[in-house]
């Protein structure tokens, strides 16, 4: 959100010339494509970050520590907590993973999954999704990426309040690349209470719409899930909010638009 609110902008922000859009990577999905354990379900910790050319510091896609391993099944997807920022494409990008199993009392008796960097330097030209493997010592990982042409870097901020009653949680965006829409999942879990939901960053192609799909149903229903969908025109600048009464909670809805640079 680093350049939301300019006040060098000219002629005016919404016909602004000083700011650009750019070619930008979006993550799309991490999959747990193979284990080779022979067991159900595995403890899995460890960090897949980026590194592009405008900031040199790691940003991670996801991190969890030993204290806190996340519990996979071989195929299952890896639920992402980032980036935290956008990642720029204008140069090559570096993508570093260090994922592990836990299975003993130390670090030491854990085992290797992935561990290494990928450079992703040759794609030259806006191009659908497309999934790459990442092979390790004890399995392999999918990632399933994009990048993305004259793009902006959005800031989704979700707000859950007026609880009425617990209920399943399902948020994912569409973006829409040579006009088709891609699924990037947002956050699948439980409201048990008032609260903010992660912040999330994606890329998104300038004056292309981003939709936000809300898939809900009441813990322990059997009435299956309902659907509530709003819209975003992708800008290069400004705020945009929409506000959403569901039956178990009142949904606020903030995409913070900016350049990357």
């Amino acid at each position: 959100m680093m350049i939301t609110e300019p006040t060098d902008c000219w002629p005016d922000r919404a016909r602004c010339c000083v700011h650009y859009t750019s070619c930008m990577m979006q993550i799309f999905s991490l999959k747990l494509a193979r284990i080779s354990t022979n067991m159900d379900s595995i403890q899995l910790y460890g960090y897949i970050a980026v590194r592009d050319c405008q900031d040199q510091l790691l940003n991670y896609v996801i991190n969890h520590s030993r204290d806190d391993p996340i519990i996979m099944r071989q195929g299952s997807l890896i639920e992402m907590t980032g980036p935290k920022r956008g990642i720029s494409m204008t140069s090559s990008v570096l993508i570093e993973f260090d994922m592990r199993i836990k299975i003993g009392e130390q670090e030491e008796d854990d085992l290797q999954l992935v561990d290494g960097v990928a450079d992703y330097c040759n794609l030259t030209m806006p191009c659908t999704p497309f999934t790459n493997r990442i092979h390790g010592d004890c399995g392999a990982v999918d990632i399933t990426l994009a990048m993305l042409y004259r793009a902006v870097e959005a800031t989704i901020e979700v707000n859950v309040s007026k609880l009425q009653s617990g209920f399943n949680l399902s948020l994912s965006s569409f973006v829409f690349i040579r006009g088709s829409p891609h699924r990037i999942e947002l956050f699948p879990g439980t409201i048990g209470e008032s609260c903010s939901l992660r912040r999330r960053v994606i890329s998104v192609t300038k004056d292309t719409p981003m939709h936000l799909k809300f898939k809900y149903g009441q813990e322990g229903s059997k009435n299956g899930e309902l659907e509530r969908c709003c819209y975003f025109k992708a800008s290069i600048h400004g705020r945009a909010c929409r506000q959403i009464k569901l039956k178990p909670a009142f949904i606020s809805v903030k995409v913070t638009w900016s350049a990357v640079f």
